[in-house]
């Protein structure tokens, strides 16, 4: 698998490109020295048996036919070797002279340049070789055969050409290896590059990606990249500084007018100043829940992956969250269904899981009219535990479903309901630190109210039943004892 990811790298891609420019052009520069040396060896050899041709006619013109049967018959005397091929016979092919008995098959209809084998089917005595010769008649019919032996030729081009495929071979493998080692070394770099990052956005934002002093382009990107963080960690800290402070500021004197109102507001006996001290302590604890959730969340990002990770059964604790709002929803005739298992155990932080599930359930019964439908469902696929919720709302439309984490945003539809827009910033704050992926989808397409269902995927198992037996000891007993502090009306809403 490594080996495959290496090769879609687009430094891998890069160097095959380069590999098979490299390749075509030495293919090229082969191909036309073959082409050169073996055409200079072919005309050699064709302006040799052209001299001899030339040699022969003029025997022809001075001596007539008997002289000419007496040049060859001297020439293939000398030639002991048979580098030179001659046959003259007659128009019925009736050998004259020659080292050779009869007309190759390739001539028996044709003139002109001709390449043949020398072996039994001639009258070749010896070994197979391969020889190149002309033909053309003389007067009277007479037919002559004049030729070279281009056995060591065709050797010679056949060892050439063996060369060129070797060497096309040794060069397409030491150029894919050479691609190999540089976008490995490359991508080992930028492999670099990515887990630094990935550890930054994980939450270790102290973190810096390392250089190795040779100030090359990829030392000048780690060190652009590293300044960038410095300055986005610097304005994040500053922003996170003003809200902390503005949140943990207002939350105690907030407190102290929240409860001068409802000193008020069992002091007063007009029944119209009770109204409006109520509705001023109402106000009161939105604004205080407002910065609980601002806190609670600034808590969150900055403990990142340091929270108190410990077995939980996720199913056991989604099935006590389910019981706690399952009397809310009936409050609003409701069909509150869950279809959970029990056995799916993550990773987490029990707490932090537990106000995730129990703001999502309470959105979904907020939002979800009389006599709406709510499922709450926990399973495993694979190797991931899937914690959804469903509900017949008001839904969230597709081009702002990717902003409603976002922090104080609400969907259009939902301005009217109480509410600060700080719920599923908390959801999303609590599945990135159990390294969850959040998908919001229709509960159904299409219908004048589509509904929302939210489906959190988190890394999950099945544990022996020991395992499950003691978790789901500890599970219950957190349990009750969050259930006594707990109550719907201190979630934080979407």
């Amino acid at each position: 698998m490594k080996l495959l990811s290496q090769l879609k790298t687009s430094s891998f891609q890069l160097a095959l490109l380069y590999m098979v420019v490299f390749a075509t052009s030495v293919f090229l520069l082969l191909a036309f020295i073959y082409w050169r040396t073996a055409g200079f060896m072919t005309a050699q050899t064709d302006e040799t048996i052209e001299a001899e041709i030339a040699g022969l006619a003029e025997q022809y013109r001075g001596r007539g036919i008997n002289g000419l049967i007496t040049v060859i018959r001297e020439r293939v005397a000398r030639d002991p070797n048979a580098k030179s091929i001659y046959l003259f016979t007659t128009d019925d092919y009736l050998k004259l002279a020659g080292n050779i008995a009869t007309w190759p098959k390739e001539a028996q209809s044709q003139s002109g340049w001709i390449n043949f084998t020398l072996d039994e089917s001639v009258g070749w005595v010896g070994p197979k070789r391969i020889a190149r010769a002309r033909i053309f008649e003389v007067q009277g019919g007479l037919r002559l055969l004049v030729g070279r032996d281009v056995d060591d030729l065709a050797t010679l081009k056949q060892l050439i050409e063996t060369a060129i495929n070797w060497g096309m071979g040794i060069t397409l493998a030491l150029a894919l290896l050479g691609g190999y080692m540089m976008s490995r070394s490359t991508t080992r770099r930028i492999e670099v590059i990515n887990n630094t990052s990935r550890k930054i956005m994980g939450g270790h934002l102290s973190l810096r990606i390392p250089t190795r002093g040779t100030d090359d382009d990829f030392d000048q990107l780690a060190e652009n990249l590293n300044q960038m963080l410095d300055r986005i960690v610097y304005l994040m800290e500053g922003i996170r500084h003003v809200s902390d402070s503005i949140a943990h500021d207002l939350r105690t004197p907030l407190t102290r007018l929240r409860n001068q109102l409802e000193n008020t507001l069992m002091s007063v006996d007009n029944d119209e100043a009770r109204e409006q001290a109520g509705r001023a302590v109402a106000e009161a604890d939105q604004l205080l829940a407002t910065f609980n959730a601002l806190l609670r969340i600034a808590r969150l990002e900055t403990r990142g992956s340091a929270a108190d990770m410990k077995q939980v059964s996720l199913g056991l604790l989604v099935n006590d969250a389910c019981e706690l709002y399952e009397a809310v929803a009936e409050d609003k005739q409701q069909k509150f269904r869950h279809d959970v298992d029990d056995q799916v155990m993550i990773e987490g932080d029990r707490d932090l899981l537990f106000q995730m599930v129990s703001n999502l359930i309470d959105n979904a019964i907020k939002y979800t009219p009389e006599e709406g439908g709510i499922s709450v469902a926990v399973r495993m696929d694979g190797s991931e535990a899937i914690f959804e919720v469903s509900d017949s709302g008001i839904g969230i439309p597709d081009e702002e479903k990717d902003q409603v984490f976002q922090r104080f945003y609400r969907v259009g539809k939902s301005r009217s309901l109480p509410g600060n827009g700080l719920g599923l910033s908390l959801v999303s704050a609590v599945a990135e630190i159990h390294k969850g992926q959040i998908a919001l989808t229709d509960s159904h397409p299409g219908a004048e109210r589509p509904g929302l269902t939210i489906q959190i995927r988190m890394p999950g198992y099945r544990p022996d039943n020991k395992r499950i037996k003691a978790a789901a000891t500890k599970t219950a007993a957190d349990a009750s004892e969050d259930n006594k502090e707990a109550s719907p009306a201190e979630s934080t809403p979407r």
